[in-house]
């Protein structure tokens, strides 16, 4: 049965536009938001140094955005559809957990909240629609299964292997590789548009396998490690996770060791000589970072929330510089070190 929300009175855009506006930044969780921007951003760089096309053809300085911004939106939208679908799920436990969240507080009505879900989801897809079939699959898939995880009868996230399945596969799989083939499409018609003979192969390079496998294992550790924090909540309201079935401590360790995996992989890739990537950069900042995790997971006090909270977002941090470094590597693939 689901509590009213009794805090808080409702926001109006047109009252109040910029607590409006700070409540909405809110209700799509930044963290996810500056995660599917530099997701964007990364596969687009590694699609342009892949083709070994100018960032900025001389032809048309434009040119690169006007399909690197409208991915950007359409998968914009669709995150703020999938984390604001969760939170309309998830009022009353968030009440707990998270009770900061609009919708928890009473920023945000629950009327308020599914307008904002069905515009968010419709804007995703029509946007994804108008660029490529490559896009609109990815997008589409996306939000079916961010659908599938929060909302009855079939609610994923009740069942904490089909909850991390979820995650790593949007973020891992369809997001990668869904994205670099909407971008070398683009780039190709790009190609075909300045009259150059060449055609750009739709073939996945090894460096795209290689951030995705990376991504996916990652994610599987933010995927298990999230509920870490929200142990009261969800004990309360019957969400199995595997923090609850396997205690603090050890998904903790799990997290951190699966995190270890990503990072040893990606330093053997470079030492293997990972095809269109600058392998000494590439094998330098990976060992650097898994230096890092280390010594900041001494640190956390497995009893405190805020600092199980705060490795969280640590977690996620190193996530955003993956996709900032990886594309480096790739864009100076050429340069010796």
């Amino acid at each position: 049965m689901k509590l009213e929300i009794k805090s808080g009175v409702p926001l109006k855009f047109v009252k109040q536009p910029i607590s409006w506006f700070k409540a909405f930044w809110k209700f799509s969780r930044p963290h996810t938001i500056i995660g599917t921007s530099l997701s964007v951003l990364a596969l687009y760089l590694i699609a342009i140094a892949e083709s070994g096309q100018s960032l900025f053809p001389s032809s048309s300085f434009f040119s690169p955005f006007s399909f690197l911004l409208p991915a950007l939106l359409a998968c914009l939208s669709g995150n703020v559809y999938i984390v604001g679908l969760n939170q309309l799920e998830d009022v009353d436990i968030d009440r707990i957990n998270k009770p900061g969240l609009p919708l928890a507080s009473g920023e945000f009505s629950r009327q308020q909240g599914v307008v904002i879900v069905v515009v968010m989801g419709i804007l995703a897809i029509a946007i994804a629609a108008l660029q490529s079939p490559y896009l609109l699959a990815m997008v589409s898939i996306s939000l079916l299964i961010g659908t599938a995880y929060s909302l009855p009868p079939i609610r994923l996230k009740r069942f904490p292997f089909w909850a991390s399945l979820c995650i790593f596969t949007v973020r891992g799989i369809i997001v990668n590789l869904g994205l670099f083939l909407h971008f070398q499409s683009q780039l190709a018609t790009r190609h075909i548009s300045y009259g150059d003979a060449t055609r750009i192969p739709f073939v996945i390079p090894p460096s795209v396998w290689a951030l995705t496998a990376f991504v996916v294992v990652f994610t599987f550790a933010i995927a298990i490690f999230k509920d870490v924090p929200d142990m009261e909540g969800d004990r309360q309201y019957n969400i199995s996770t595997f923090t609850l079935k396997l205690g603090q401590k050890k998904v903790f360790y799990i997290a951190c060791w699966v995190i270890t995996a990503s990072y040893v992989g990606m330093i053997l890739a470079g030492f293997a000589r990972l095809p269109g990537v600058n392998n000494p950069f590439l094998i330098s900042t990976h060992l650097a970072l898994l230096g890092i995790l280390w010594l900041r997971s001494f640190q956390v006090d497995l009893g405190d929330k805020v600092s199980t909270s705060h490795f969280y977002q640590f977690i996620w941090k190193l996530f955003f510089l993956e996709y900032l470094l990886f594309p480096i590597a790739c864009l100076i693939a050429p340069i010796a070190l």
